[in-house]
């Protein structure tokens, strides 16, 4: 197969799949309301059940659902009948994935499910299967076609069947008002959770880090404490220590560019005088935010109190691979 030939294939994949799920998204009734009510007033779990290709799907959307406010935890239909059903209590529901509806080791632990008294939903191919007239709620993915050219291998209808569990879960989500810092507590490890918890104060430079310079301290000296404190800036404050500018490394080519001398110049006349500031407590994602908005690489940081006490910079972000 020719390169153009691959890229052939993948468009015409993509435009299948693409359309199967704009047909879902007009098709959704009154059915998908009555399911998200029921799962999101679910006193125990919901438990997504699968096996086979629907069972990547129905773990993947357990995973998707615990993580943004509603707990719930996949089992394997196959393990189901030989233990792991008793895992499940009559305060959960079932959430079924099986494109045929006829997935035999499901149905076999229906009756049992019914039995305990768990509310049963489905998504199922077709709304006449075995399974989706054994549920209380089904959703139907009636795709018209795989994306498989031989329409065998499970393509358009596994896509689908994820792209229906994932508006269930925000459909969920939102419903229930989940907000960024519901979401952070599920996730506070690797790069989403340092995204979604790492403060200013976490990374900010403070105290005798601070390059700290009155306003009628001449450039010359200033500069010698920006070397030393090794942070690029200077912050210029009053006789009570509250911030009145900044002075960066634009500030200074400015005043060179004017050729103005060092020694003679107090720092106050060449300081920006409307610096950008942060609260300590924000998340050091806002900080980016903000530093890329207005086009700069350092923010004053201050406390509760509106009081100076740090300082935070791009390169800060970079170290702690943020950016």
């Amino acid at each position: 197969m020719r390169t153009s030939k691959f890229i052939e294939s993948a468009k015409r994949t993509l435009q299948i799949e693409s359309k199967e799920i704009l047909k879902l998204s007009k098709n959704l009734n009154t059915n998908f309301d009555k399911a998200c009510k029921l799962l999101k007033n679910c006193k125990g779990k919901i438990i997504t059940l699968g096996v086979g290709k629907s069972g990547h799907i129905a773990n993947k959307i357990a995973a998707t659902l615990s993580s943004t406010g509603s707990p719930a935890f996949f089992i394997n239909a196959a393990e189901a009948l030989h233990g792991d059903l008793g895992s499940i209590n009559s305060n959960d529901i079932i959430l079924i994935f099986s494109y045929s509806g006829k997935s035999s080791e499901i149905i076999e632990i229906l009756p049992s499910l019914k039995e305990m008294g768990c509310e049963l939903i489905a998504i199922t191919g077709k709304e006449d299967s075995t399974i989706a007239k054994e549920v209380k709620i089904n959703l139907p993915l009636n795709i018209t076609r795989e994306a498989c050219p031989l329409d065998l291998a499970p393509t358009a209808s596994t896509t689908t069947a994820l792209a229906l569990g994932d508006a269930i879960a925000v459909a969920l989500l939102e419903s229930k008002g989940f907000q960024t810092k519901d979401f952070a507590k599920s996730h506070p490890g690797g790069l989403l959770g340092k995204k979604l918890t790492l403060k200013v104060k976490n990374l900010m430079h403070s105290k005798q880090d601070l390059p700290l310079v009155k306003g009628n301290t001449l450039l010359s000296r200033a500069l010698i404490e920006i070397s030393k404190k090794n942070l690029g800036l200077a912050l210029i404050v009053d006789n009570k220590n509250k911030l009145i500018g900044i002075f960066t490394d634009g500030d200074l080519r400015r005043a060179i560019n004017k050729r103005i001398d060092i020694h003679k110049t107090k720092i106050s006349s060449v300081m920006s005088h409307n610096g950008k500031t942060i609260q300590d407590s924000m998340l050091a994602m806002e900080a980016i935010e903000i530093m890329e908005k207005n086009e700069i690489y350092s923010l004053a940081v201050l406390n509760s109190k509106n009081k100076l006490c740090g300082v935070i910079r791009m390169h800060d972000f970079l170290k702690a691979n943020l950016i």
